[in-house]
């Protein structure tokens, strides 16, 4: 008689790693879609002053970015500016905001021939009343930073969409599809 093999034993399959939940970004007062945008009153690329009450009556593009002339930012201003004339056409404007100065913001605005307002929050508190100043981290340094985010406001000053942790392909073709709505 032959010895009978006997099966090989199965490994139990190994446990699938459980990844920690990530942190919750704290949006200051809930701000989120059907929320009251927060007025701001922020010094411009060298031409003056921009508040959200001043612009009722239009629906408003606010996108916060991280810093003036770096790629990503470049890209997606850069895709707002190209698209202005269709957000025009839907009576939308457009407000780029950032923690640079405002001599920086005049300087990425020619070189790239922008053509809408870029808002200095140099102090973050406008990024802190929109939810978007927000902790980050770098090859395991954590710092706070300005998340790539986009609201949509309508007419009468209500948050109608809010985009986060933006991805740049593809944004401005998703903004203006969902400002062409209001």
């Amino acid at each position: 008689m032959a010895p009978t093999k006997k099966a090989p034993k199965k490994k139990p399959a190994p446990a699938a790693k459980a990844k920690p939940p990530k942190k919750p970004t704290k949006a200051a007062g809930g701000l989120q879609p059907g929320s009251k945008a927060p007025d701001f009153d922020l010094p411009t690329d060298g031409s003056g002053r921009i508040t959200l009450k001043e612009l009722r009556g239009k629906a408003v593009v606010v996108y916060f970015y991280p810093r003036d002339d770096t790629p990503g930012c470049t890209k997606e201003a850069c895709g707002f500016s190209d698209a202005l004339p269709d957000f025009s056409r839907v009576n939308a404007t457009i407000i780029g905001i950032s923690k640079d100065k405002e001599a920086s913001h005049a300087r990425f605005r020619d070189k790239y021939g922008l053509k809408f307002k870029l808002a200095a929050d140099v102090d973050t508190k406008t990024a802190q009343a929109y939810g978007v100043w927000i902790e980050k981290s770098l090859y395991g340094r954590k710092y706070m930073g300005m998340d790539r985010a986009t609201f949509l406001v309508d007419r009468s000053g209500v948050v109608r969409h809010v985009w986060r942790s933006v991805k740049v392909p593809g944004h401005v073709d998703a903004v203006l599809e969902a400002a062409k709505a209001l």
